[in-house]
This record gives structure tokens, C-alpha cells and sequence, in this order.
């Protein structure tokens, strides 16, 4: 089912608005009863955890030891 609103009446029932679209619904937004904005759900898509770990440089155990009391002073000025 699709649903036109004008922006004004978009603006006061967004909430009423968006469950239609997440339930499948589709809602056209107009200005002056021209349509001029589809509101679409987002695909949602699973995370996939280390897909740019290759692009990234490796960190050595270096960059996590203590700084030097010079270098640590600089930081506090």
C-alpha cells in the first residue's frame, strides 16, 4: 500500500510514518501534493568484523610502551 503526505502532515506523524514503511508499507512524501521523496527502510546487513584488517598497518609493542619522560612533558605544556 502506498501513502502520500504532504510534508507538513510528514512532519507531525513521522513516527506513524516510519512503523508503516518497517511493516512493509510505502510512503511518499510531497511538496505542494507533488511527490518529491520516497521513505525506504533501511537494509540492514550483518557486520562482518576484520574485513579491512589487511589495509591496516600492524601495531608492534612499541607503540603501546610508556612515552618518554621528555616526550610525556611535551604533552603538558
Amino acid at each position: 500500500m502506498v501513502t502520500t503526505v504532504n510534508i507538513h502532515d510528514a512532519k507531525t506523524n513521522l513516527s506513524r510514518l516510519i512503523a508503516e514503511v518497517e511493516q512493509g508499507g510505502e510512503v511518499i512524501i510531497a511538496r505542494a501534493g507533488t511527490p518529491c521523496v520516497r521513505l525506504v527502510p533501511i537494509e540492514s546487513t550483518p557486520r562482518q568484523l576484520g574485513l579491512m584488517a589487511d589495509r591496516w598497518p600492524q601495531l608492534d609493542d612499541a607503540f603501546f610502551a610508556p612515552l618518554e619522560d621528555d616526550e610525556l612533558a611535551a604533552w603538558d605544556s
